[in-house]
């Protein structure tokens, strides 16, 4: 199958250089894979930028080329360029600005902070303590759902992210679920299926069987991505992620190119 989150060494917290990467994805026996690194933490000033979150901005054409090579370099496998863009409000036009410059394949949204807050970051973890879970989970989707619908993305990425740490809430999220589904397939965007959850202290997919139960129910098409940081990661639980797919009743996943949408049998 697929497998479109992969990241490089560029992103400052990932391991292994590209041509090993390659070679994980073919022992995988996956047809497509796809890089989607870190941008560069544009909404904060370039003094604030972690350089172990994300690639510095100097990086950005450099990764672009490197993609684009190895497009050209391994015709034995396919391979996509996307990137990984963090959405945080207000900073839409500054966003739109740099994705335009360059020929991605396809854009991952993704929400990593609530108020400057990285809440899946392992180093900010106590930040749940004395906080309401239920008023962790409708922050976290009222923003995922404003990033759907602000047109900048393709995929929405590990879309309950959330739970990495097991914040769950105590009442029934399928509500949200259902909203974020309907928001979604209005906007157009992709949901991915994303195995680093099984990874993590939560052991599950990314998202939840009944979030992605929903999407469905609205035709949101899915995709498939493993978050990977290390060669060996690449293309880790697409068998499990491919399974869940189908009993949630799908029967293809999206693929891109140039940023249009196409569509693989499962």
């Amino acid at each position: 199958m697929v497998d479109y989150h992969v990241h490089t060494r560029r992103c400052g917290h990932a391991e292994g250089d590209l041509s090993t990467y390659l070679a994980a994805a073919r022992a995988r026996g996956l047809r497509e894979i796809g890089f989607a690194d870190h941008i560069p933490l544009y909404f904060l000033p370039r003094t604030a930028r972690d350089p172990s979150l994300a690639m510095a901005e100097e990086e950005l054409p450099h990764y672009v080329g490197e993609i684009k090579a190895l497009k050209i370099t391994h015709p034995g496998i396919t391979v996509r360029l996307g990137i990984e863009a963090d959405y945080v409000p207000g900073y839409e036009k500054e966003l739109a600005r740099i994705l335009r410059a360059y020929p991605f394949d396809y854009v991952i949204g993704s929400i990593h902070y609530l108020d400057g807050w990285g809440f899946d970051n392992p180093e900010q973890v106590t930040g749940y303590e004395g906080r309401d879970p239920d008023e962790l989970y409708h922050a976290y989707f009222t923003l995922l759902g404003q990033a759907a619908a602000s047109g900048l993305f393709d995929i929405m990425a590990h879309p309950d992210l959330i739970k990495k740490f097991g914040c769950r809430p105590a009442t029934d999220p399928t509500p949200l679920y259902e909203n974020t589904a309907a928001i979604f397939a209005r906007a157009g965007v992709c949901i991915e299926v994303n195995t680093a959850g099984l990874r993590a202290p939560v052991r599950e997919i990314y998202p939840a069987p009944a979030f992605l139960y929903a999407c469905r129910r609205f035709g949101v098409p899915a995709t498939i991505g493993s978050d990977a940081h290390h060669p060996e990661q690449v293309g880790a639980g697409v068998g499990e992620a491919v399974a869940l797919l189908r009993e949630t009743g799908y029967r293809s996943i999206a693929v891109f190119t140039r940023r249009r949408r196409l569509f693989l049998s499962l």
